[in-house]
């Protein structure tokens, strides 16, 4: 990243996200608020304990502002240094802001306003990246530029690439770090997750289900599953009340609800990797599927449809004979084994027409 001469000696962070167009590179440089001075990423990051920052499921007070050039980032940076954050109690954060996510932005925010978002529900990938790591008061000063070959669509009102933005964590509260949730309440957050990459993957926001659906996974794949007997006791449990603290016990899933979901998460990621050109991840996840739950149908068609992508014919075949196995008369698998066929009867042609020509 170019820099300006005055940072040049700064450790500048930098990660891959996602939005509905597809991946976008996020270079950071962290400001504190008020009179603190800006600082290393790398010094701070590791200063930045989990119990200083927001964890998961922690709601969150930000501001997200745009800056046309570098120019006016450092405008903008000098006058943020010079404004003081009204820091809001954590115990007045109640609601989540509302927004659809757009498919023609990069930051999916509404800009310039105070918004609260729920830290791991995944509505704008590059802010929640941000606040993962700041504490409130904080200020963030980013650069976003499309990744090569990630990206499906340039927005219209983002053409002036790479595009500068600043993001603001008045307060939050409380979270948890995933290894400190239940079992149930881990349960709950890939429920939700698998249910929004429905949502995304239907509205065409290919890229965000797959999001989605990597963060139900990332979540699953933690869940440790109880014994026969445990696993019993703990359903009893279910829908009950802690009469010390008042909070709602979470329902504790089975291990064939844990392998069910597991199976047709992968199933899903495949689905998405298929639809953004990713045929050799596509054909990983939905082996993963099919191990899992050798009886997924879906899982079985999008190996198939996977293979064909990479030209592995043979491969392709196998799947999607196990797929008519499973769905006799499969209309999509018989339609799929002929155009193999075909396939294979054209590479069977041009290496005869080859090897005539080695040897006339």
């Amino acid at each position: 990243m170019q820099t300006n001469s005055d940072h040049d000696d700064i450790d500048v962070p930098s990660w891959v996200s996602v939005c509905p167009g597809g991946l976008w590179k996020v270079q950071r440089k962290k400001t504190h608020g008020g009179s603190q001075a800006t600082v290393s990423n790398s010094g701070d990051d590791a200063a930045c304990s989990s119990s200083d920052c927001p964890r998961l499921g922690s709601l969150c007070q930000v501001r997200v502002r745009i800056k046309a050039n570098m120019h006016e980032a450092e405008t903008l940076v000098s006058e943020m240094g010079n404004e003081k954050l009204s820091h809001q109690s954590v115990t007045e954060i109640t609601a989540v802001t509302a927004f659809p996510r757009c498919q023609d932005a990069v930051l999916q925010v509404p800009l310039g306003d105070w918004i609260t978002l729920r830290l791991g529900e995944g509505q704008c990938d590059i802010t929640e990246a941000c606040v993962e790591g700041m504490r409130a008061g904080e200020k963030t000063e980013i650069l976003i530029s499309p990744v090569e070959n990630g990206l499906d669509v340039y927005a219209p009102g983002e053409a002036n690439l790479p595009l500068g933005a600043t993001v603001e964590l008045k307060s939050y509260t409380p979270g948890k770090e995933s290894w400190e949730m239940c079992p149930g309440e881990k349960w709950q957050w890939v429920k939700s997750h698998k249910e929004q990459g429905g949502v995304r993957f239907r509205s065409g926001d290919v890229w965000g289900a797959a999001d989605s659906y990597s963060r139900a996974l990332k979540l699953v794949i933690t869940l440790r599953v109880l014994g026969k007997g445990v696993e019993e006791k703990a359903q009893e449990a279910e829908e009950q009340v802690d009469t010390d603290t008042g909070d709602k016990t979470y329902q504790h899933p089975s291990a064939n609800e844990v392998k069910s979901i597991k199976a047709e998460l992968h199933s899903n990621m495949s689905l998405c990797q298929l639809k953004i050109n990713q045929p050799e991840r596509a054909k990983v996840s939905a082996i993963k599927a099919t191990v899992l739950e050798p009886a997924v149908a879906k899982a079985w068609y999008r190996m198939g449809q996977a293979c064909q992508m990479l030209n592995e014919l043979e491969e392709a075949r196998k799947a999607f004979r196990k797929l008519l196995e499973l769905q006799p008369e499969s209309p999509a698998a018989l339609k799929a084994l002929k155009d193999i066929a075909s396939k294979e009867k054209d590479n069977n042609a041009q290496l005869g027409l080859r090897l005539s020509k080695m040897f006339s």
